[in-house]
């Protein structure tokens, strides 16, 4: 089986615009949860989250005009995926090819998308309508387009980023919108390596984004329980759930024999990846780590590697109790005492929901590139139930060149992708 090869990267999220700098955040033990600033929250029972500094929807996607068709969720795909297209050389690449060669080029470049799908926000527009209407039926239709944006369907799409970005950068091979709640990102890198494995495409770039932070979602997750009171915590005895954080991560994957042609910098290997389902229900989450271990033997089977050859893991350590403490039982099913070191990224950046999976790929690469396991700052001592999982305060050393990421999602969803950095 040909390899497949990473050249491109690009990610945003609370911690940074960019890899590098998330990663240099996270080591230096600096988070990004702080207060809602989006609306006013002063009243909120729970209210901290991990959002975007110093957002500039304009400025991200370089074309203000773009705004009236996007969401903010799609505005972060966009960015990331524009920043992993210049790393990998893509556009400048395609520019200095013939005509054919060009056709034949954008023909075998295909794009996948793992969206967050629907968002409450999207509803919003017609709030004022609504309250100014009341139970008057007539009145709402007839003002209707006087007061809703009629850009309002486009923006709503949950594959406007698949478009814009296939659109930008003529990728016009095979594409998919994958929306399966949290793992959508990480489902995103492993259906793209899928298709240049059955020779369907040379490239292709794979992007998760979302932007979850809003007053619905954020109301609703804290009723049934699994928003923390002030900050994420994976693995200690204080969590108490998770938080909300925003972004997008990207890849461009390529066969090796494209990546070779183009002469391009290849900064990591894709190994593997498999996803399982628990199917017990929406919430319920298996104490056994039942999905977790499938998805990590899968991928490990795939990628055909052993337990003691993973150097690191990114686990989803989303902070809730039921969630850490069955992954941790999933490790210790795994790795038993041959455990690599072990962190989470999520107590820096908050859960980025369809972008968390991808998010923890793009970043655990860099990482691991740097010869660094980031630790969790805030972890104090470990919650009864996690004990015996190799995770610290403090950065650590990979053991190898290989990174394990898991991502796990409502309805018993998990995910597990195997990667090599490569400097």
């Amino acid at each position: 089986m040909s390899r497949i090869v990473i050249t491109g990267s690009g990610a945003i999220c609370g911690a940074g615009h960019d890899p590098k700098t998330i990663v240099d955040e996270i080591a230096a033990g600096r988070s990004a949860v702080a207060p809602v600033e989006s609306w006013d929250s002063a009243h909120w029972p729970k209210k901290m989250v991990a959002a975007v500094k110093d957002y500039n929807g304009g400025k991200l996607l370089g074309d203000r005009k773009l705004l009236k068709l996007v969401r903010r969720s799609d505005v972060f795909g966009i960015y990331a995926g524009a920043q992993a297209v210049e790393q990998a050389g893509l556009d400048v690449y395609r520019e200095s090819l013939g005509e054919q060669a060009v056709v034949d080029f954008t023909d075998q470049t295909g794009c996948y998308v793992g969206s967050g799908g629907g968002a409450f926000e999207v509803n919003y527009d017609y709030f004022p309508l609504m309250a100014e209407s009341g139970d008057r039926l007539q009145t709402f239709g007839q003002e209707l387009s006087n007061m809703v944006n009629p850009m309002w369907l486009l923006r709503s799409l949950p594959n406007n980023v698949l478009c814009h970005v296939g659109i930008r950068h003529q990728l016009k091979g095979p594409n998919a919108c994958i929306t399966n709640h949290t793992t959508s990102g990480l489902l995103a890198v492993i259906e793209g390596a899928w298709a240049l494995r059955e020779n369907d495409a040379e490239r292709v770039v794979a992007i998760g984004h979302d932007a979850p932070i809003e007053p619905q979602t954020l109301n609703y997750l804290d009723q049934i329980g699994v928003i923390a009171q002030d900050t994420l915590r994976p693995f200690d005895r204080a969590h108490d759930g998770c938080l909300l954080g925003e972004g997008a991560g990207c890849f461009v994957l390529e066969t090796e024999a494209s990546a070779a042609a183009r002469g391009a910098k290849v900064i990591g290997e894709y190994l593997g990846g498999a996803d399982t389902s628990e199917g017990e229900g929406l919430f319920p989450v298996r104490a056994d780590g039942d999905g977790v271990i499938r998805a990590i033997r899968a991928a490990l089977a795939d990628a055909g590697l052993q337990p003691r050859d993973v150097g690191m893991i990114v686990a989803h350590g989303n902070g809730t109790v039921s969630s850490d403490v069955s992954e941790a039982q999933a490790l210790k099913a795994v790795f038993g005492a041959e455990m690599p070191p072990v962190t989470s990224f999520k107590w820096a950046a908050g859960h980025l929901f369809a972008a968390a999976g991808i998010l923890d790929l793009v970043v655990g690469l860099e990482a691991i590139r740097r010869n660094v396991v980031p630790g969790i700052a805030n972890l104090e001592s470990l919650a009864s139930g996690c004990e015996g999982i190799n995770i610290s305060s403090q950065n650590q050393t990979p053991r190898s060149d290989v990174l394990l990421v898991i991502c796990r999602g409502f309805a018993g969803t998990n995910a597990a992708v195997l990667l090599r950095g490569l400097v």
